[in-house]
């Protein structure tokens, strides 16, 4: 670990009065950017497609669970993958204490991937998440919004991630896709984001930048360096309340 200088309550205190220009500026522009980002156009979704849910099959526009604003995760996880993504969990934590919120801002927020429902049942019980997860199995929604490659695709460089050629092989990657429903019915693409796009969804993150030591990755975003699915950590406890059976 570097050691910053260390100086007097004066000079610490001018030091960090002039940095806050700096946070002050970085929030005012991601203000900035977030409305940039409202003002993008969309596409219409004029294909239908079909998920395995807990409930029975539904439609994307069941998805919306009666709100008009729709966010889905695409978690990597493939039909008969024994792995378990490790970013995709760590980001996963992060979910349910937004979503009560969210419920009641006319968002839906679901997480959607390959693999059957019999597969993510139980790692989602294992992990201890309520949010609703469904199986895009069987249908080309991942393959559509570009978070799932076919060996063909791949072969022939033909397979596109975060608006350029995928850079290597991987079958499946993460990201996250957002849709709005008008009063007609309509489903409209609205935004999405990829590959290192959604660390500001991972609020421990945020907690780690503030610290003198940082994320402490070798390469950043390198989550392999440190983060372990969380009932793995050396110091975890089974929860007493038997809160991951429901």
């Amino acid at each position: 670990m570097t050691i910053a200088k260390i100086v007097s309550p004066n000079e610490w205190l001018e030091a960090h009065r002039a940095h806050l220009v700096r946070e002050k500026a970085f929030m005012r522009e991601r203000d900035a950017l977030a409305a940039a980002r409202r003002a993008l156009p969309w596409v219409k979704v004029d294909k239908s497609y079909q998920f395995q849910t807990p409930d029975g099959p539904r439609s994307l526009g069941d998805l919306f669970g009666g709100r008009s604003q729709l966010v889905i995760y695409h978690f990597m996880m493939a039909p008969g993958d024994d792995h378990r993504c490790t970013g995709c969990s760590f980001l996963c934590d992060h979910i349910d204490g937004a979503n009560l919120h969210l419920k009641h801002h006319d968002v839906s927020l679901v997480v959607v991937s390959r693999a059957p429902l019999r597969e993510i049942t139980p790692f989602k019980r294992r992990m201890g998440w309520k949010f609703d997860w469904v199986s895009s199995y069987g249908s080309d929604f991942n393959y559509d919004y570009q978070v799932s490659f076919s060996d063909a695709q791949i072969a022939a460089g033909s397979a596109t991630y975060n608006f350029r050629p995928l850079r290597h092989g991987s079958h499946d990657l993460p990201g996250v896709s957002v849709f709005i429903k008008d009063d007609a019915g309509s489903i409209f693409h609205t935004f999405q984001l990829r590959a290192r796009g959604g660390d500001p969804l991972i609020g421990a993150y945020h907690y780690l930048d503030l610290t003198p030591k940082g994320r402490d990755e070798n390469v950043r975003g390198n989550l392999s360096d440190w983060v372990q699915l969380h009932d793995e950590y050396d110091s975890y406890k089974e929860p007493a309340c038997g809160c991951g059976d429901a």
